[in-house]
């Protein structure tokens, strides 16, 4: 039989849907949020973007054919050029300097995540290194599709957490969403049922990880 994404996250449902229905997220979209749990959360997640970057700089390496080679380098290269430069200026939004950023000791739930992802990749192969990031990079444009379906959500000046919501719901994060699951699916499509198996596992405790980053936000744990 055939596999895809959605198995995945029909496989391990109630970890998925803890995750994107977080109480942290939840509190993004209705806009009641304390401050300082996302000011924790933010500059955490910077630390995690550049670990993501790695991630993607050992899926260059891991790749055996051009285009999952070419794949990988226009993750990087988006996190690089893009996304980090992004997210500093979203932090400078929130009085967060560049220095600040740079000066952050890594709190347990980022390491985590991000060495639990970066292991998984070396003992693994592409697939399961792939399978480790999907929650972030899928999982936060599923979030902002979540929220934005909800009849509690608050949109425009009235949210603090608005611009948030905006950067997973763009065009452009939407797009690498989509490009992201048709890879996915296209190397679940021939795995065998012992190899899903361990597919889910990898990507139940890659969920896992993501709901401890949204609750050391909640509880703003070091």
């Amino acid at each position: 039989m055939g596999y895809c994404f959605n198995d995945l996250t029909a496989a391990c449902h109630d970890d998925w849907r803890g995750y994107i229905e977080h109480p942290f997220v939840r509190r993004l979209g209705d806009g009641t949020l304390d401050e300082g749990a996302f000011r924790h959360y933010l500059q955490q997640d910077y630390l995690f973007l550049i670990h993501f970057a790695r991630a993607y700089a050992l899926a260059a390496y891991k790749s055996r054919h051009l285009a999952d080679l070419r794949h990988a380098h226009e993750g990087l290269k988006a996190i690089l050029d893009v996304e980090l430069g992004l997210h500093v200026d979203y932090c400078r939004d929130w009085g967060i300097t560049e220095d600040d950023l740079a000066a952050l000791p890594e709190a347990r739930a980022t390491m985590a995540y991000t060495r639990y992802v970066l292991d998984t990749g070396h003992r693994g192969d592409l697939l399961d290194l792939h399978v480790a990031l999907a929650p972030c990079l899928v999982g936060y444009g599923e979030i902002a599709n979540w929220l934005n379906a909800q009849s509690f959500i608050v949109r425009g000046n009235t949210n603090p957490y608005d611009a948030w919501i905006g950067m997973y719901e763009s065009d452009d994060f939407q797009a690498a969403m989509r490009d992201e699951l048709a890879w996915l699916d296209t190397h679940l499509a021939d795995i065998t049922p012992a190899r899903f198996a361990e597919l889910r596992a990898v990507f139940r405790d890659a969920t896992r990880l993501e709901i401890d980053f949204w609750q050391m936000g909640l509880d703003r744990t070091d």
